[in-house]
C-alpha cells in the first residue's frame, strides 16, 4: 500500500503553488495571441494597400513615398509576427512545464524525496522560459513602438505638405499636462 505525506495540506498547498505562474502564463498567452493577430491584420492591410499603389501606371512622387513608407511598416509587422510567435512558442511551453511542476510536486509527495529534484527543475525551466517570452516580448514591443514612430513621421511629413499654411508654421502642439499646455 502506498504510503501518504504526514502532511497532505502541505503537498496541495505546494501543487497550487505553480499555479500562480499557469495564470500568468495564460493571461500573457491571451494577450500575445491577441497582438498576433493584430500584427497579422496589420500586415494583410499593408500587403493590399501596396497593392493598390503598385497598379498605378504612372510613376507619381507622392506614391512612391508612400509606397516606401508601407514597406517599411511591413518589414516591422512581419518582424513583430515572427517574434511574437516565438514567445507565445515559448509561453506556451512554459505552461506546460509549470503544470508539469504542479504534477511532479504530488508525485515526490507519494513516493518520497527520491524524485524530489525533479519539481525544482521543471520550476526553474518553467521560470527561465517565462523569462525569455518576457524579453522576445520586450523586443517585439521595441518594433511596434519602431514602426508607430516611422509611421508618424510620414503622417506628419505629409501633413506639413496638405496642412493650411498657418498651422503648419505654428508647428506641433506643445506638450500637455493635465489639458494645460506648458
Amino acid at each position: 500500500m502506498m504510503a501518504l505525506p504526514s502532511d497532505p495540506q502541505s503537498v496541495l498547498a505546494a501543487m497550487i503553488t505553480p499555479a500562480v505562474l499557469i495564470s500568468a502564463c495564460g493571461s500573457l498567452i491571451l494577450a500575445t495571441s491577441e497582438r498576433l493577430n493584430r500584427a497579422v491584420t496589420r500586415a494583410r492591410e499593408i500587403a493590399d494597400e501596396l497593392a493598390q499603389i503598385v497598379q498605378v501606371p504612372e510613376p507619381d512622387p507622392e506614391k512612391e513615398s508612400e509606397r516606401r513608407m508601407l514597406f517599411t511598416q511591413l518589414d516591422f509587422v512581419t518582424t513583430r509576427s515572427r517574434l511574437l510567435q516565438r514567445a507565445l512558442s515559448r509561453l506556451y511551453g512554459a505552461l506546460g512545464v509549470f503544470i508539469g511542476t504542479s504534477v511532479a510536486i504530488g508525485i515526490v509527495a507519494v513516493t518520497g524525496a527520491i524524485f524530489a529534484v525533479v519539481p525544482i527543475v521543471l520550476g526553474l525551466l518553467g521560470g527561465a522560459l517565462l523569462l525569455y517570452a518576457s524579453g522576445v516580448l520586450i523586443k517585439e514591443s521595441r518594433f511596434a513602438l519602431a514602426a508607430l514612430n516611422a509611421e508618424m513621421d510620414f503622417v506628419w511629413t505629409r501633413g506639413k505638405e496638405l496642412g493650411p499654411e498657418d498651422l503648419v508654421r505654428k508647428g506641433p502642439a506643445k506638450s500637455r499636462i493635465f489639458g494645460r499646455p506648458r
